[in-house]
C-alpha cells in the first residue's frame, strides 16, 4: 500500500474515471481530481464529476476551462456534427481531436507543482471507441516525454501514468468499482445527455455501458431519456 503520496486523478464525471478515482483511493494516495470544462456538448458530466470529487472527499478538485468548441472537429464539441447512433467503421467522429494530450499536459503541470510523481487517467483498450489516444503504446510514449519534458523528471522525479482499466473489459472494470463501493448512479457516460444527466441509450458510450452492467450481472442505475 502507498500512504501519504499525491496522485492527480482525472476525473470526468463518467463511469471509467469514478472507477479509476475509487482505485487511486483504495492505493492509498491522497488523490487531487482534475476535471475540464472543453466544450462538451453538455454540463451534466461535470455536474456529476463535481458530486463525485464530494463523495470521494478528494483533497482538491479544479475544473479548467479549456474551449475545443472553437476547434470543432469532433460531435463532442460541434453541435452541427450528429452523435452517431450506430456502430461505424474506423475512428468514429466522437474523437476529440487531441484531447488525452491535452487533458495530461495539464495534469503533468499539476503533478509537478504538488511534486506528485503520479497520475492516473481512465483510459481503455478494450471496450471502446477506438480512439488512438486510449491506446497502451500512446500512453508509454506521453510517459517517457513527460520525463523529458519536466523540470521534476530532468531532476530524476520519474513520473509514471497510472491506467489501472487499459485492459480490462467494460463488464470488469464494472465489477471493480462494485467491490470498491462505486456509487455508478453518480455517473454520467453518454456523449449527449440532458442537463439532469439523463442518457440518451443510443450512443457508443450508452451501448458499452448497458452492455457492461449485464455482462457483469448487476443492476444498471442509469437514466434514461426514453
Amino acid at each position: 500500500m502507498t500512504s501519504n503520496k499525491k496522485a492527480v486523478v482525472l476525473v470526468s464525471g463518467g463511469l471509467d474515471s469514478t472507477t479509476v478515482l475509487a482505485i487511486a483511493r483504495e492505493k492509498g494516495f491522497d488523490c487531487y481530481a482534475l476535471s475540464f470544462d472543453y466544450g462538451q456538448r453538455h454540463i451534466a458530466e461535470l455536474n456529476a464529476a463535481n458530486n463525485i470529487a464530494s463523495k470521494y472527499q478528494v483533497k482538491e478538485h479544479r475544473i479548467i476551462s479549456l474551449d475545443l468548441a472553437q476547434l470543432g472537429g469532433s460531435a463532442l464539441t460541434d453541435i452541427t456534427i450528429a452523435v452517431p447512433k450506430m456502430l461505424t467503421e474506423g475512428i468514429p467522429v466522437t474523437y476529440v481531436p487531441a484531447r488525452n494530450t491535452l487533458f495530461l499536459s495539464y495534469a503533468l503541470a499539476w503533478a509537478e507543482v504538488l511534486k506528485s510523481q503520479d497520475i492516473f487517467i481512465g483510459v481503455n483498450a478494450v471496450d471502446y471507441s477506438g480512439y488512438p489516444d486510449c491506446r497502451p503504446e500512446y500512453i508509454s510514449a506521453y510517459e517517457t516525454m513527460a520525463r523529458l519534458a519536466t523540470k521534476a523528471g530532468v531532476e530524476g522525479s520519474l513520473l509514471t501514468i497510472h491506467t489501472p482499466l487499459i485492459t480490462l473489459s467494460k463488464s470488469d472494470i464494472i465489477k471493480t468499482g462494485n467491490q470498491l463501493g462505486v456509487d455508478y448512479s453518480l455517473t454520467v457516460s453518454c456523449y449527449q445527455a440532458d442537463d439532469q444527466g439523463r442518457a440518451c441509450g443510443e450512443c457508443d458510450s450508452c451501448r458499452f455501458r448497458k452492455e457492461g452492467f449485464i455482462s457483469a450481472g448487476l443492476d444498471d442505475p442509469t437514466l434514461y431519456q426514453n
